[in-house]
């Protein structure tokens, strides 16, 4: 392998770098008696410097409240206990209780020390976790850790929820003829909105780094990547972003690692971010908004979130209609220096708007374009060099029926 990344979709994802174990059992956490994996772990042998970035939602989860507490004691880490099917949040003293108590079950189940353990939850907010099923999952789990299991594609399947399928990705580079590695996994379909979307994405490397040295490369790899995505501009209780390092690769982050090892990070996590918003809750198409020459790159981020959160663009897309005139629209209300009257606007390379003027003898292509399950919009806004980047995706009444009350 040269000195350079080398990347791979669909892999075993968390415990593809050495040193980490994997197993997911199930729990019935949904208490409809079936035997969906909806419980898991994911534990290093050695200890492991950790960083994490949670949603800036006003109301936390007690699971995202335990993790921004135990990494601030800046104990070692050794994994993650985590569940899918009840989001453990807006559960009161009790939802505090069951989330330290699942760190201690997992902590014991693999003899990890005290605040060993970080904790992440998603499903259902407003119901108590039922912790007489929990508690004998995790210990199982233990067990099967025990036996060196590296199932890291069984801890992607458990932390699913409307997802239809396992979000994870590998990384890998050679330092003096040393692998490093860096796996992913996430979860995520609907709720989808910084900071960050209903997400749970976890990382785990081989490398050995400090945790203020991953906290300053997590978030950002964060910000254009899980942080640059929409599916209905809902903000969540639970997401979090993890990153673990062992150092079980011999490798340590310097200044000849730095590059690669951000570089790797960045594709793992601009991969589940990708994957996150594609597998939106009934969605027909991903849309990726480029916008450049805005007066600053906030502006720019207000023009795309302004146009990737409409409701009437969102459906002109599912509906396959190339209807430029409501992203004109909806930027014209962003928070943004704007002139009308220079703006270019493109459906992949078939312009739409050059210098403020309608291109209608395009609309065949335009069409063409938005028919696509993938396509991009292009805004010049010839303000100043501002440039974002989202990726957004249509509304559908499917959308509307699966999100119904039960």
């Amino acid at each position: 392998m040269s000195n350079e990344v080398h990347f791979q979709e669909d892999t075993n994802g968390l415990s593809d770098p050495k040193g980490y174990l994997a197993a997911a059992v199930s729990a019935d956490i949904r208490g409809n008696g079936g035997d969906r994996l909806d419980t898991g772990i994911v534990y290093s042998l050695s200890p492991c410097a950790a960083a994490g970035v949670f949603t800036k939602n006003a109301v936390k989860a007690a699971p995202v409240l335990d993790c921004e507490r135990i990494l601030g004691l800046g104990t070692p880490i050794h994994g993650i206990v985590a569940n899918s099917g009840n989001a453990n949040a807006c559960t009161g003293t009790q939802g505090i209780q069951d989330s330290l108590e699942m760190i201690r079950s997992a902590e014991a189940a693999c003899g990890a020390p005290k605040n060993g353990f970080l904790v992440c939850s998603t499903g259902r907010i407003g119901d108590l976790l039922p912790m007489d099923r929990i508690k004998p999952a995790i210990a199982k789990l233990g067990e099967s850790i025990e036996k060196d299991r590296a199932c890291g594609a069984e801890f992607a399947t458990c932390i699913l929820t409307s997802d239809t399928r396992n979000k994870t990705c590998t990384a890998q580079f050679e330092i003096n003829g040393k692998l490093v590695s860096v796996g992913g996994a996430a979860k995520g379909a609907g709720m989808i909105q910084p900071d960050m979307a209903t997400m749970l994405a976890f990382v785990t490397t081989d490398i050995a780094a400090s945790s203020a040295e991953l906290k300053s490369l997590l978030v950002e790899a964060v910000d254009p990547t899980f942080n640059a995505i929409t599916v209905d501009g809902d903000m969540s209780t639970n997401d979090t972003a993890l990153v673990l390092a062992n150092g079980e690769s011999g490798v340590t982050l310097d200044d000849q690692s730095r590059a690669l090892f951000k570089e790797a990070l960045y594709r793992v996590c601009d991969c589940l971010a990708d994957k996150i918003v594609s597998d939106g809750e009934r969605i027909t198409k991903v849309v990726e908004i480029l916008i450049s020459g805005a007066a600053s790159n906030s502006d720019a981020e207000n023009i795309a979130r302004a146009i990737g959160n409409s409701l009437l663009v969102k459906t002109s897309w599912y509906g396959n209609d190339p209807n430029w005139g409501r992203l004109m629209d909806a930027l014209g209300y962003a928070d943004a220096q704007i002139d009308q009257y220079v703006i270019d606007i493109s459906y992949d390379d078939a312009p739409a708007l050059v210098s403020g003027d309608p291109i209608p003898n395009n609309k065949p292509k335009w069409k063409e374009v938005v028919s696509q399950s993938r396509f991009t919009i292009k805004i010049d806004m010839h303000q100043g060099d501002g440039i974002y980047r989202l990726r957004a995706s249509d509304l559908t009444e499917g959308y509307v029926d699966f999100n119904k009350s039960e």
